[in-house]
């Protein structure tokens, strides 16, 4: 299974760009034991196909270290599960977690976007410089990262527990990853424009300060 990321800010976790709640957290906010969740989901009357697209083990590690299994399910998932829940706190659950997988989807978009967006600076990058050195293309992520983030990509790992060498990007929120996909794209423009790292720094520091006090006033 390739790596489960928990985002902070939405309460869900992605992997392989979708969004999941698991069996144990569905357990907690609903009020339910786990086992009686777990239960819930292995009798569910949907198609095999649904299930295999919808729901997939998974566990979590308890405070002494010991692995429990669970279950992690997409939004259609854990419609189909909760749906039978019923009571006027279900209810409020219900509407909350959808909320969160709409949030936890538009982050993943602009999770992507900023992916899709890197060629393009890698491409100006390489135009500019005629022949890059590695160290080019870490020095302008960074100067990237220290904009929106006030932190190289270094200093994030550190300062957040996580692993070195590890991308950043699905820890960032979702405004953290806007504004990098937004600074890249100018980014761009200054390369083909052939303006020299320190300017670039300043224009770019100066356009997202305007964006913050935009956003700010909005």
């Amino acid at each position: 299974m390739s790596k489960l990321i928990l985002n902070e800010e939405c309460g869900l976790y992605e992997m392989n760009g979708t969004a999941y709640c698991s069996s144990k957290q569905i357990s907690e906010e609903f009020e339910k034991e786990h086992y009686n969740v777990m239960r819930d989901i292995e009798n569910l009357d949907c198609s095999v196909e649904f299930r295999a697209l919808n729901f997939e083990g998974s566990y979590y590690r308890t405070e002494q270290n010991k692995k429990v299994p669970q279950i992690l399910m997409t939004k259609d998932g854990f419609t189909f599960l909760v749906f039978g829940y019923r009571g006027k706190k279900a209810s409020r659950f219900k509407e909350a977690y959808i909320k969160r997988f709409n949030q936890m989807e538009d982050f993943i978009y602009s999770l992507q976007s900023a992916k899709a967006e890197y060629p393009a600076l890698t491409a100006a990058m390489k135009d500019y410089k005629g022949n890059p050195k590695p160290h080019h293309f870490i020095n302008e992520a960074d100067m990237i990262n220290r904009v929106v983030l006030g932190l190289s990509a270094k200093k994030f790992r550190e300062a957040n527990g996580i692993p070195d060498k590890q991308s950043i990007r699905p820890y960032l929120t979702t405004e953290q990853i806007r504004g990098i996909e937004e600074i890249q794209r100018v980014d761009v423009g200054l390369l083909v424009a052939a303006i020299d790292y320190d300017e670039r720094k300043r224009i770019l520091t100066q356009y997202y300060d305007r964006m913050s006090v935009k956003r700010i006033a909005a």
